[in-house]
């Protein structure tokens, strides 16, 4: 039986954990990758041991960070989209959201990155969204037909390659997420090389 005394226990350590990880989010993106675990815990109002406790290195810190992110930011916008009653344009919008929070999160994904690739249960639900509003949009028309799921991994990689780089302001993604969007229009599409014959997304 648990005892009053422990569920407290339990929900100040939860509380803990939750502050810790929204300090990581705000750090990383004021001082970079490289700021020190003691201001984390400084700015969250624990000690370092209890940080520890919590997410035993830097990297699995990073990682219940960015989990933290996606739940409140990206998850939101998976369902608006995948309610929209236009694909097209809830395939868009959520492009831009996951961009976008990568944007914001760029820093995060660096240190979570230092420890090998992003967990495949934090990346799969969002791709099988994209996946499943292409689909729709294949099916009224809306995207070229010769668009296979493997693209759609790669297309986001190469918008998420523009982020941080020189010369670019930080929503400056938004132009070449334009381009893309563009590209993925049947209208005077030129035949792509390569898996085509894979019949569309699915």
């Amino acid at each position: 039986m648990i005892t009053d005394t422990e569920r407290h226990r339990r929900a100040d350590a939860a509380r803990n954990a939750e502050r810790i990880l929204r300090v990581t989010r705000e750090v990383y993106a004021e001082l970079g990758p490289d700021a020190p675990l003691d201001e984390i815990a400084r700015r969250a109002g624990v000690d370092i041991r209890t940080l520890y406790r919590h997410f035993p290195n830097k990297p699995l810190l990073a990682q219940a960070a960015l989990e933290q992110s996606v739940a409140e930011q990206l998850s939101p916008a998976v369902e608006r989209a995948l309610g929209d009653d236009d694909p097209l344009h809830g395939l868009a919008e959520l492009m831009g959201a996951a961009i976008s929070m990568a944007a914001r999160e760029l820093n995060t994904l660096a240190v979570a990155r230092s420890a090998g690739p992003i967990p495949v249960d934090m990346r799969t639900p969002f791709y099988e969204s994209l996946a499943s509003l292409a689909r729709r949009a294949q099916q009224q028309g809306l995207v070229r037909d010769d668009l296979v799921p493997d693209d759609l991994p790669r297309i986001l990689g190469m918008l998420f390659s523009v982020l941080g780089a020189p010369g670019i302001e930080h929503d400056g993604w938004r132009r070449y997420l334009t381009l893309i969007l563009d590209g993925l229009s049947p209208a005077a599409a030129t035949a792509l090389p390569g898996p085509s014959s894979a019949g569309g997304v699915s």
